[in-house]
C-alpha cells in the first residue's frame, strides 16, 4: 500500500497514484477534496515505501516507524499536537516510537512530518503499513514517461 502513497517535494500532504499519463502521473490528494492531478517528472515523488528513519545502527523503513507508531497511539490519530508542540516535546515522542533514533540526523521538521503523514494515512482509513512490499513489475514510480 505504502507503495503507491507519495510526496511530492513542494506541496504539502501525500497524494495516491491513481493511474499513469504520457509525460505524468495522475495523483490524488489524501484529504477531503480528493481531487485528482498530474504530477510530472519535474516533481520530486518519493513513494512513502522508499523512505526510512535514521537510527544509530541502521536505518529503519518508513512502514515499521508507522507500525511503532500506530502501535504507541492504538490506532487513533496522533496524540501529540505536532503543530505546537517544543522540540523537546517532538523528540521524547518519536523516542517513544523509536527509541534509537539518531538525534544529530532526525531533525525537528523530520518528526513534524512524520507525525502529519501518519495522522493523514490514518484519516483516510490506511492503517496497514505492515504488508509485504516489494515491488511488482510497473511498480517503480521512476519508470515513468519523460
Amino acid at each position: 500500500m505504502l507503495q503507491t502513497i507519495l510526496a511530492i517535494s513542494g506541496k504539502p500532504g501525500l497524494y495516491k497514484l491513481v493511474s499513469r499519463a504520457k509525460n505524468s502521473l495522475i495523483v490524488e490528494v489524501l484529504d477531503d477534496t480528493h481531487r485528482r492531478m498530474p504530477a510530472f517528472a519535474t516533481d520530486r515523488i518519493t513513494s512513502l515505501a522508499d523512505i526510512a528513519m535514521y537510527t544509530e545502527t541502521d536505518d529503519i523503513p518508513l512502514h515499521k516507524v508507522l507500525t511503532s507508531m500506530k502501535e504507541l497511539e492504538e490506532g487513533k490519530v496522533s496524540s501529540l499536537d505536532y503543530k505546537k508542540a517544543s522540540g523537546e516535546e517532538l523528540r521524547e515522542y518519536f523516542a517513544k516510537i523509536l527509541p534509537d533514533f539518531d538525534r544529530e540526523r532526525v531533525h525537528n521538521s523530520d518528526i513534524k512530518k512524520l507525525i502529519q503523514w501518519y495522522n493523514i494515512l490514518i484519516s483516510n482509513g490506511i492503517s496497514d503499513f505492515d504488508e509485504e512490499m516489494t515491488p511488482t513489475e510497473g511498480d517503480n514510480i521512476d519508470d515513468r514517461a519523460e
